[in-house]
């Protein structure tokens, strides 16, 4: 026995070594990840590691770095390392000399500052003063870091056997490494205010002429260069010279000046100027035209904003329509710091909404595992090892033109070391099983809510009217709110995608509720959406609808009338999350953060297929705040309207705060319960309106349904109610209440759910058995089952041939087995069993 098991092992070891050596990896024999592989899986990184400028060395822990992440790295077409050599200023300062030393992160904290590195008073923090990571760090020169690049992709190839990428990066700010450039010599090129005032490089400035020697300017720089064609150009000679294959760009740059802040060269959160929005707009483009001109063929790789396509639109001139043009860019990923405050919501909606349209099919997901600089390992500390941050983003899906559920192409893992240059392998061992388990459930099909973004008519409605920029800006914060109070939105198509699949697959969103805003009147849209519900499709509309069109209006039975803002009395027909104190019933409707005032009232007050779900009044003038509208003729169609309050403003900090919910009620909220109007009710039992409500979102992969949720606070119970019944989380028990299924869930967590379940009361299980049975690969139990009517959504491929059920019955499965029939396809491709009592096992 002892001699078979070391055989075994010595099996693996020469399947990892041809793995690792042939450059024929075993993983080209297997569909790894059910054929969900990312094209490419980047590692970033500092120069910290390299505690010693031994090639030996340096060589060892670059292997080192492959080998920790090799579980992960496997299902990869391409591997990348992105190296955050120093601030960006080594692209700028580099003279085309590999004797030339290098200045690089060798700090925790700011160098950039007035006290010098490793000293001043004990009690200034980081963000005051830096200090030297190493108490003696290794000094390199610009031919050093080419023997990193080198030794990168030639010890990354031998352990992967994959192709093996190495990018470059510059940051806008002062934080990794100190900069004679940006801080003394060329202090006109700072705009940014996001770490103190005129902090961040602004793309669209101009550069002063100076003497210097560069590699791309051995006479100096000219007076009045503009600062894209200069990063251009001295990108072109180090990404070359070094053997860097793309370009990063840091926080926010390239996508206006103010990258973290809710205000902008636009809006300065007390209005919108929109005469200098065309300007804006010229210069950010100017940016992008300068730099291609000089680095025409590298490919560019994009941080982005904190926040969305709208809201950056309208706050600071970002156009993203424009940005995209270039082919050869990668969109910006999911925001790392909206998931460190909590705020999912802004995190889901900056990334939804710059997917809804890309220059190709790739696109990026990025997970914040250390941080080199601020002595901070999110995974460790601020997550707490809880993956929320993993099985939330990686859970949305963009809908393509030709009607695709399109994943992250890419995966980046900021970063893979700590701020002191170590590499703690407790961190991969951890994260990579839950990134591959969110890969494993990723989406195949549109989510239950499907945002259809208007990515086009954004970017129309900016310049082509002078009053829409509150719209715009308003629009994409009510969806924020939404989501940080438990709506469940994950799946995204713009606007012009979804016109395109609707005309090719009418039936493409019938499991799905449409969620968009108001169209513009005789636009092809407004036909669409109109058509769609009259054709059986359910549709949530928000924000403002002043200008609609009349066949739209007639549609949704809505009339303006003289618009409100201010404090509002609220009521609705929903009863709401139960408390011991409710919310509140004021409700304050800003209009500068609302997309303008509440003027919605119903059309005809007497129509028989309209219901009012909620109304606010102000000294006696009411405004019909939600209602939904359902005709006989329209086949189950179904047309839910919500004007919507934002229900946060702008205090002075970076992000909108949102109205204290002990105080206010907060009017996103409404989205949440209105979704009974569809059948799915998602209540909440909590202490009272100050307990923070969960994230919530349900994917649809390979048939089954996926939950995954984040409780800020775990004393909250989730209930869950679907028209086909309450849904079943895999390994939990319930008690049913009302038909609902009753969970008390951890942190973060991340359940299949294929079985609903109408019965009203009683203790439910659900647990996965072992096979035990040739041709079967799945087999399921429920037990509590009391005159249960149990729906089952099997495997995509799962015929009635392929599937079983028994009633009461044990291994071997040879009695007990019961009849069923194949559900409703209004619920999607199901089985149905009818009238059980006592356990049901489920195989296929």
């Amino acid at each position: 026995m002892r001699f078979k098991i070391l055989n075994f092992s010595f099996l693996l070891s020469a399947t990892f070594i041809l793995t690792v050596f042939s450059g024929q990896s075993v993983a080209q024999e297997v569909s790894f990840l059910r054929g969900k592989p990312f094209n490419n899986i980047t590692m970033e990184t500092s120069l910290k590691p390299f505690k010693k400028n031994d090639k030996t060395y340096i060589r060892a822990v670059a292997k080192e770095m492959f080998v920790q992440w090799h579980a992960l790295l496997r299902h990869a077409d391409t591997v990348s390392v992105m190296l955050w050599t120093g601030d960006g200023s080594e692209i700028l300062e580099y003279k085309g000399t590999p004797s030339q030393p290098l200045e690089w992160a060798q700090y925790i904290g700011n160098p950039n500052t007035k006290h010098e590195v490793n000293s001043g008073p004990k009690e200034l923090s980081i963000h005051e003063r830096a200090y030297y990571y190493l108490e003696n760090p290794p000094k390199f020169t610009y031919g050093d870091l080419k023997f990193i690049v080198q030794a990168l992709k030639e010890e990354g190839h031998k352990v992967t056997g994959k192709p093996i990428r190495v990018g470059e990066t510059f940051d806008p700010g002062p934080e990794f490494a100190k900069s004679d450039f940006k801080y003394n010599r060329h202090t006109e090129i700072l705009g940014g205010s996001a770490m103190g005032h005129n902090t961040m490089v602004s793309c669209y400035s101009v550069l002063k002429g100076d003497n210097e020697v560069y590699a791309g300017f051995p006479k100096g720089i000219p007076d009045n260069t503009p600062f894209g064609t200069f990063l251009g150009r001295q990108s072109r000679h180090l990404l070359k010279d070094m053997g860097f294959d793309f370009l990063w760009m840091s926080n926010g740059f390239g996508f206006g000046v103010e990258g973290w802040s809710s205000t902008g060269a636009i809006f300065d959160g007390k209005g919108f100027d929109q005469a200098k929005l065309a300007a804006t707009k010229s210069k950010i483009s100017d940016f992008w035209k300068y730099f291609r001109a000089e680095c025409p063929d590298i490919q560019i790789q994009t941080r982005g904003t904190n926040l969305s396509t709208g809201t950056d639109l309208a706050r600071d001139g970002v156009d993203l329509q424009s940005i995209y043009k270039d082919k050869n860019i990668l969109p910006p990923p999911n925001s790392p710091w909206a998931a460190l405050d909590g705020d999912f919501g802004l995190e889901m909606v900056g990334y939804m909404s710059r997917m809804a349209e890309l220059p190709d099919e790739r696109y990026l997901f990025r997970y914040y595992t250390h941080d080199p600089w601020w002595i901070n390992s999110p995974w460790l500390d601020r997550y707490g090892r809880e993956p929320h941050d993993i099985y939330l983003p990686l859970s949305v899906a963009r809908i393509n033109a030709k009607g695709q559920t399109k994943l992250p192409t890419h995966l980046n893992l900021l970063s893979i070391d700590n701020s002191f240059g170590d590499m703690p392998t407790q961190v991969p061992d951890e994260v990579t099983p839950h990134l591959l388990k969110a890969r494993y459930d990723s989406p195949t099909a549109p989510g239950p809510l499907v945002w259809v973004y208007p990515f086009d008519e954004y970017h129309e409605w900016a310049y082509k009217y002078k009053d829409r920029l509150p719209e715009i800006y308003y629009g994409d914060w009510l969806i924020r709110q939404a989501i940080n109070n438990g709506f469940p939105l994950n799946t995204v198509i713009s606007t012009g995608s979804f016109q395109k699949v609707i005309k090719t697959e009418p039936q493409k969103f019938s499991e799905s509720a449409l969620v968009t805003i108001v169209p513009d009147a005789g636009s092809s849209l407004e036909k669409a959406l109109i058509t769609f519900v009259q054709n059986g499709g359910k549709l949530l509309v928000y924000g403002p609808a002043g200008h609609a069109g009349k066949d739209f209006l007639t549609l949704l039975n809505l009339a303006n009338v003289t618009p409100l803002e201010g404090e509002f009395t609220i009521k609705s027909v929903y009863k709401g999350d139960a408390m011991t104190a409710p919310y509140p019933d004021k409700i304050l409707h800003s209009a500068l953060f609302s997309g303008g005032g509440i003027a919605s009232q119903l059309l005809d007050a007497n129509d028989n297929a309209t219901r009012v779900l909620s109304q606010m009044t102000q000294a006696g003038q009411t405004r019909d705040a939600a209602w939904v509208r359902e005709k006989p003729e329209w086949k189950g169609g179904k047309v839910l309207y919500i004007r919507g309050t934002n229900s946060s403003k702008f205090t002075g900090g970076k992000l909108l705060t949102p109205d204290d919910p002990a105080e206010l009620f907060t009017g996103p909220l409404l989205m949440r319960y209105a979704l009974q109007e569809f059948g799915i009710n998602l209540g909440i039992t909590k202490e009272d309106p100050s307990v923070k409500n969960p994230v919530l979102t349900i994917a649809r992969s390979n048939n089954a349904f996926i939950f995954s949720g984040y409780n800020p606070n775990t004393t909250i119970v989730n209930n869950f109610k679907f028209p086909q019944g309450a849904p079943l989380l895999l390994g939990f028990d319930t008690k049913l209440d009302k038909g609902n299924s009753v969970y008390t869930l951890p942190t973060s967590w991340n359940r299949e759910s294929r079985f609903f379940i109408e019965q009203n009361e009683g203790i439910v299980s659900l647990k996965e058995l072992h096979s035990g049975e040739m041709g079967i690969s799945k087999r399921y139990k429920l037990t509590g089952l009391k005159n249960a009517t149990v729906r089952i959504y099997a495997d995509d491929n799962i015929t009635t041939n392929d599937f079983h059920a028994y009633l009461n019955a044990n291994y071997p499965w040879k009695e007990g087995k019961i009849s069923f029939k194949e559900g409703d396809q209004k619920f999607g491709k199901h089985f149905v069993v009818e009238k059980i009592t006592g356990s049901l096992v489920v195989s296929w």
